[in-house]
């Protein structure tokens, strides 16, 4: 099985759907194995958004001061998924980063709308409620960035029994 990190951002807190994101992993099937609410720091995005993703290098100091003074402004919800090929279907169900680009039936497509070009207007960070891994490598990183071993759990659910097809207990 694949793990991968899902951060459910302020905007998705404040909005008051984490229950619904939620549970739109959990009826995928996906098996959630870590699930903390906390308010990072600057150094803790910095190295997520940075020192993992390299986010500067890619789009910008400006792209990522807004980010992280996005990302400051309440607390997020980290939350570690695990299924079979979890990163790309997390991503598939996740949508588009850019809000206005998402499919209509993915979380990024149902529930968010900003363009990057209306967040650049207006000087704001794109609230597109959650963060994603991008692929397995940046997943592994930053699952141990954000979770510690005993912060994760093994049990057996449901849709791994018919997946997987053997009681692990």
């Amino acid at each position: 099985m694949e793990r991968t990190l899902v951060v459910l951002k302020p905007d998705a807190v404040k909005r008051g759907i984490v229950g619904e994101i939620i549970m739109r992993f959990e009826k995928a099937g996906m098996k959630m194995i870590g699930i903390k609410m906390l308010h990072p720091n600057q150094e803790h995005y910095h190295k997520h958004y940075e020192g993992i993703s390299k986010m500067i290098s890619r789009r910008g100091q400006k792209a990522f001061d807004l980010t992280l003074k996005f990302m400051m402004e309440g607390p997020v919800i980290a939350i570690v998924l695990e299924g079979v090929e979890a990163v790309s279907q997390v991503r598939k169900m996740v949508g588009a980063t850019a809000p206005k680009d998402a499919s209509p039936g993915t979380i990024r497509g149902d529930y968010a709308h900003m363009s990057f070009d209306y967040a650049d207007k207006i000087d704001t960070g794109v609230p597109n409620l959650i963060h994603a891994s991008g692929d397995t490598k940046e997943a592994e990183k930053e699952i141990w960035h954000w979770f510690n071993e005993d912060e994760l759990f093994d049990y057996q659910t449901v849709h791994e029994y018919f997946i997987v097809g053997k009681n692990k207990n």
